[in-house]
């Protein structure tokens, strides 16, 4: 009988490890193959990638590929079908999250040269009353390292794309892979930069984020720029986009931004703090205000909110644990050289493109805040590789968004889709 339980036991034991619950469901782990071979059955009315009608979110290049954390795309469109086709600079196997107006995500798995049918009359919603008038696609990659290039969008015989004028609020992150989603369950799907943006609600939001860079521009982590010189480029630092652009990666254009940001948070440091990457603090404040005179030149009114304390994980403490900090009094300098009249008198512009530095005589005020960190995250809120887990990454974002809330007087607009993490 002992034996019997035992083995009872042992089959449930399997049963649990194998399935992962989150908010109640059972949490995906193979995707739906949405490719199809044969375009004529379907008879599509077919858009190229530049249309007006599509408006990109994040970055891509002028050829429509993609970089950096979360980029996506949104458009309206009528009738019950889209399918897109995806370039030959699409990393095979990327995961794209996607969905209708304000329902859950959807996952699939896309190819070079492939085209997908993402949305179909059986698609959850397609056949239900629109609060969001005109149905509304999204789509967002998942993953920070890959990539994809849309090539076609396809709807329905008959049908058509319609544009969807962006949000009147935008926010940007700026980061590495805390920032990224790295090590999360749907990477930049899961990131706290992801929950900020989406938990707002009707905001528009960037992740220019990339795993293991720096703030300072030497080598990090495999890294060979930093943010302080990558910030002004369409492209991240990965494999891919060295393979595509080689030593001449193409600038970001500013001037074609369909919005710009009223808030950038600033999350960097965790590197630089790093042994492996022997970074003076000297160069490190050096670097951050470089970046942070970037971002003041490029968005002459926006808000900088620097996360100030460093998460670089937890050490025992007694009988308890302590955290760990870095950088901690430059942080401060440097947000109280901004607010100085050292610097409104007369600010200093960065370009990391050309690498120069300008003096100009623009109207400013104090426009660089800090949020702290500390308390927030636990010791078990960080996982075994130093990240924050998905828990941690949503408790970061609810404080985040409070933070943004009181300070800055956003209401959290959000008011029923499914925005802030999903099924």
């Amino acid at each position: 009988m002992q034996l019997k339980t035992w083995a009872l036991a042992l089959t449930l034991c399997g049963v649990v490890e194998a399935t992962i619950l989150q908010n109640g469901q059972v949490r995906e782990s193979h995707f739906p193959d949405t490719r199809i071979s044969d375009l004529s059955v379907y008879h599509f009315n077919t858009y190229d990638a530049d249309a007006a009608e599509i408006s990109y979110k994040g970055r891509w290049d002028s050829n429509k590929v993609s970089y950096w954390s979360a980029p996506g795309l949104v458009f309206g469109f009528s009738g019950d079908k889209v399918a897109i086709t995806f370039g030959e600079n699409t990393v095979n196997g990327t995961l794209v999250g996607y969905r209708i107006s304000g329902r859950d995500w959807i996952f699939t798995n896309v190819t070079g040269g492939g085209t997908h049918l993402l949305v179909t009359p059986e698609t959850p919603g397609i056949d239900e009353a629109y609060p969001v008038n005109p149905q509304r696609f999204e789509m967002r990659v998942s993953n920070w390292g890959y990539g994809i290039q849309i090539d076609k969008v396809h709807v329905g015989t008959g049908e058509s794309l319609i544009k969807i004028p962006p949000y009147n609020r935008t926010i940007e992150f700026i980061g590495d892979s805390l920032s990224a989603g790295d090590f999360q369950s749907y990477e930049g799907l899961s990131s706290f930069a992801y929950g900020v943006g989406e938990g707002l609600g009707g905001t528009e939001y960037y992740v220019t984020a990339f795993p293991g860079i720096c703030v300072t521009d030497q080598e990090c982590w495999g890294n060979p720029r930093g943010q302080v010189h990558q910030w002004f480029y369409s492209s991240d630092t990965s494999w891919r986009a060295a393979e595509i652009w080689g030593d001449n990666p193409e600038p970001w254009d500013f001037e074609k931004m369909e919005t710009i940001p009223d808030i950038v948070v600033i999350n960097l440091g965790t590197n630089d703090n790093n042994v492996a990457n022997n970074v003076s603090a000297e160069a490190y404040v050096d670097a951050y205000k470089k970046l942070i005179q970037g971002v003041h030149g490029k968005y002459p009114n926006a808000q900088v909110v620097i996360m100030v304390e460093l998460w670089l994980g937890f050490y025992q403490y007694g009988n308890s644990y302590a955290q760990y900090q870095g950088f901690q009094h430059e942080l401060e300098e440097i947000v109280a050289y901004f607010n100085s009249d050292r610097y409104l008198s007369a600010p200093k512009i960065w370009d990391g493109v050309t690498e120069t530095i300008e003096t100009l005589n623009m109207p400013s005020e104090p426009f660089v805040h800090y949020f702290r960190t500390k308390g927030i995250l636990q010791h078990n809120d960080i996982g075994p590789q130093y990240h924050p887990t998905d828990v941690g990454a949503i408790k970061v974002a609810s404080h985040l968004l409070q933070y943004i809330k009181l300070t800055f007087g956003w209401d959290l607009a959000a008011t029923g889709p499914e925005y802030v993490f999903h099924t």
